[in-house]
């Protein structure tokens, strides 16, 4: 059972809601570098051990989102928010989809219908005491369930196009070893094993959390807890507190299934049946200019805040194993990759930069702590093992009439 309080359930705001006053408290995206056409920032702070507050700017969009995170049974979490896992599988699924649909529309491929079904996979091995403990990220499987007129050879050809040309292509495939810079206690120490940012520390952006205002409108469906869980199966096997161990060797497995509804919103629902965990369902949809109305985070916007989310998981805990306060800890993300080969027009397979992430840390602890506390958390973190791995998804083409 969970020894913090549930603090995201006390705060009084909306788990989900657009930021009104995105410029009056100083939260923007960083700038569009030159070759690339989007720019996320991503700032995220630890309420309890587990659970997590996000704020995420696009410079594309224009728009920043604040989101949650907290975990299950299977690390003591209140599991009143989605994992962070899901959040990545989410915006990859989503990015596929606008993909898929604006080279379809490119190619005078007609969609009479279409469902994504994406399954994640991650590993985790080792010893948080010895400091052997490794995260580990596997290829991806997804089947596209599809009625469409076209052939079977041009579906297949299809998707394969529309996954290469998403901007998480960057992150997949080759190997991009994330960058960080690393504060403790109010100084910035340099890191350790952590390969360092090329060029200064950022400011930290904690201040920034209790000055956002909510915008108009109902959040209370952008992103849902079903009060379902996901069904167990055979690979079920990490059930309360298994994730908290010291030595593990288990696998992952997450699973999304994406829709578009008639309104033009993707509505993605996430199964976590490795840990055992919550179904959550999430809206998405993007900008204007990308042929969306802006109502729920985007693709890109998703895909950061689960990195984000689960690079932070990792920090509270290793803390928590190795039984030494880390008392307070919060992180700056920059993103920056390419707009999508077919949605961004660039006819490109999809690239991205190595993530860079400032740390900002407090603890009674020295500063050799404050280094192994981020080595551990890169270590650890399943996403970021995902960016440092050659990736391929693997597709599968459904015709509609052939689903089970």
């Amino acid at each position: 059972m969970p020894k913090d309080a549930n603090v995201l359930q006390d705060s009084g705001k909306p788990l989900f809601f657009e930021v009104s006053n995105p410029q009056e408290i100083g939260f923007e995206p960083p700038v569009i570098r030159d070759g690339r056409g989007e720019a996320v920032r991503l700032a995220v702070r630890s309420l309890t051990v587990m659970q997590k507050e996000a704020l995420v700017a696009s410079a594309r969009t224009g728009k920043v989102w604040r989101l949650a995170s907290d975990e299950g049974a299977y690390l003591d979490g209140h599991d009143y928010a989605p994992c962070p896992l899901s959040f990545l599988s989410t915006g990859m699924v989503s990015s596929y989809m606008n993909e898929i649909l604006a080279l379809a529309e490119a190619r005078g491929i007609a969609i009479n219908d279409i469902t994504l079904i994406q399954d994640n996979y991650y590993t985790m091995k080792g010893s948080a005491l010895k400091g052997t403990m490794t995260g580990g990220a596997e290829n991806i499987d997804l089947e596209v369930v599809i009625d469409s007129d076209a052939d079977k050879a041009s579906l297949t050809s299809l998707i394969y196009d529309a996954v290469a040309a998403s901007p998480l292509n960057g992150l997949m495939r080759g190997k991009k070893e994330s960058l960080f810079t690393l504060v403790h206690n109010g100084s910035d120490i340099g890191t350790g094993k952590a390969l360092p940012v090329d060029g200064p520390t950022l400011r930290d952006a904690g201040d920034k959390f209790d000055a956002t205002d909510v915008a108009d409108g109902d959040w209370t469906e952008l992103i849902r807890h079903t009060g379902r869980m996901t069904p167990k199966t055979e690979e079920t096997t990490t059930l309360a507190g298994g994730s908290l161990t010291d030595h593990q060797d288990r696998r992952l497995h997450v699973k999304v299934i994406c829709h578009l509804r008639p309104d033009g919103i993707k509505e993605i629902e996430q199964h976590l049946y490795n840990p055992h965990g919550s179904i959550f369902r999430y809206l998405s949809e993007e900008a204007p200019e990308n042929g969306g109305k802006g109502r729920a985070p985007d693709a890109m916007s998703y895909i950061a805040a689960g990195i984000g989310f689960c690079f932070m998981t990792q920090f509270g805990r290793y803390a928590k194993i190795v039984k030494k306060p880390l008392d307070e800890y919060r992180i700056l993300q920059d993103f920056h990759a390419t707009l999508g080969g077919a949605s961004g027009g660039t006819g490109m397979p999809g690239e991205a930069d190595p993530l860079e992430t400032h740390c900002y840390l407090s603890s009674g602890e020295d500063d050799d702590y404050a280094r192994l506390c981020l080595d551990m958390a890169e270590q650890t973190c399943f996403l970021h093992a995902f960016c440092r791995t050659d990736l391929k998804a693997k597709v599968k083409v459904t015709p509609k009439s052939k689903a089970a």
